[in-house]
């Protein structure tokens, strides 16, 4: 995975091994459900690296160390939370995670089409075959843990000329309380030759949340295949969350990646895509809001494989009072794979002098039949254009804020779930500085 390769000899100091105590003892109490060996696997190869540390390159600006020292424990039953607010008005297959415990009544599966298997991990007889195929012996050590706690998450498989009719609707709910929880969900995704599904992966948070989630998603998309993925993150600003996904496409295939972070205090995510086939396509779009002290991290990695592949990419970050954001975008095109077009682009606006931002776009080529393009920006609101905003009768505030959602709006332009777009302009609106109520002065009903 792209979290990082496990490295043997990394040095390991007292955080970390803190760290590998605490989650040591962890998944010694951990009853097991016929997963001892898979879960050992992964544990060991998590304990022969630790916790990541910011003297190595893919996280020299993301320090991990608070996720060592927080006391965690595994929910063992399901906990009470009002969702009523948080849930997305969609009309979708839905399954419902509470502190990482899947909550039956919440969730709602009946009137599947044929062809199409879709169930929480724990109501499996056993795990997919599917399952930690990602996870090889340079795996990343937070899909490494994830694997030590194996159990919990979604199963998705989608038969070959089958269109699954409507979205798949992943709450992740985070609870406040007395003790801090940590969840590692698995989210496998099985596209057959020229199926097609969309999944939205939901983080939500009560206030005064301060979990662990540690997600990995993994996705195998056969010929022909369409796979819209969209994950919403609104956890709680005391949440910790790490998550890695990673694609595998067969040719003509496509995938639409939409990662959209407004909340977490800290935040990494890893998405890892390996075009394996002619024809095959990627597309990214990523939009970051951070505020307060909170950091978010993005690095994303598009793999071409073979010739004739495209993949696109955008992300735009916007970066309030004393956060920090780091963007970290490779494209990487091996020997022969000719006729390839990668395009990748990172922009980002900072409404405070304390913000930051650390963007590397980065292209890898060892073709030279290819059309490929980067870059990066970072900057604050034009003030021409605030200016013409005010000559028109707008207020000054007003102005800014329609500025930083026309930021945003391009990435939303992506967006084919109406509830997702709203839903974000809404918390964009509402987290800037003067808090911008959105209602009434542009419609954004369409």
């Amino acid at each position: 995975m792209s979290d990082t390769a496990i490295r043997r000899d990394a040095p390991q100091g007292a955080a970390t091994n803190a760290a590998l105590g605490h989650f040591d003892k962890a998944f010694k109490a951990q009853t097991s459900a016929g997963l001892t060996e898979l879960r050992q696997h992964g544990f060991d190869l998590f304990a022969a690296h630790g916790l990541p540390s910011i003297r190595e390159e893919a996280w020299k600006y993301t320090d991990v160390r608070a996720i060592g020292k927080a006391n965690f424990a595994l929910a063992s039953s399901l906990h009470s939370a009002n969702l009523d607010d948080s849930q997305l008005d969609i009309n979708a297959y839905r399954l419902v995670f509470v502190d990482g415990v899947f909550d039956a009544e919440r969730s709602s599966l009946d009137g599947l089409p044929e062809g199409v298997t879709l169930s929480p991990l724990s109501q499996r007889d056993e795990l997919p075959q599917q399952f930690g195929s990602q996870l090889a012996a340079n795996a990343g050590p937070f899909t490494a843990l994830n694997q030590a706690f194996a159990g919990e998450g979604v199963y998705l498989d989608v038969a070959r000329n089958v269109e699954l009719n409507k979205p798949v609707y992943v709450l992740f709910a985070s609870t406040a309380g007395d003790q801090q929880w940590m969840s590692h969900p698995r989210v496998l995704v099985s596209l057959a030759d020229n199926a097609s599904a969309t999944l939205v992966e939901h983080f939500v948070g009560e206030e005064g949340a301060a979990n662990f989630t540690n997600l990995v998603t993994e996705g195998t998309l056969a010929r022909g295949a369409r796979f819209d993925h969209y994950k919403l993150n609104e956890a709680s600003d005391q949440d910790l969350h790490v998550a890695n996904l990673k694609v595998e496409q067969r040719g003509d295939s496509l995938f639409k990646q939409h990662n959209l972070t407004l909340g977490g205090s800290l935040v990494r995510n890893d998405i890892d895509t390996e075009l394996n086939g002619e024809g095959a396509q990627t597309e990214y779009h990523g939009l970051f809001f951070v505020k307060g002290r909170g950091h978010v991290d993005n690095h994303t990695v598009v793999n071409h494989n073979v010739a004739r592949t495209f993949s696109n990419e955008n992300y735009k970050g916007i970066l309030n009072d004393r956060a920090r954001g780091v963007f970290n975008g490779r494209v990487y095109i091996k020997q022969d794979a000719q006729q390839v077009r990668g395009y990748q682009n990172n922009a980002n606006l900072l409404l405070s002098d304390r913000a930051e931002v650390d963007t590397k776009p980065e292209l890898e080529i060892y073709a030279d039949d290819v059309l490929c393009s980067h870059g990066a920006s970072t900057g604050q609101l034009d003030e021409d254009a605030v200016f013409a905003l005010r000559a028109r009768g707008i207020a000054d505030e007003h102005a800014r804020a329609l500025l930083t959602l026309a930021f945003a709006g391009e990435v939303l332009e992506s967006t084919a779930i109406a509830a997702v777009a709203q839903r974000v302009e809404r918390r964009v609106a509402g987290m800037l500085p003067d808090r911008f109520d959105l209602e009434g002065l542009v419609d954004i009903s369409a």
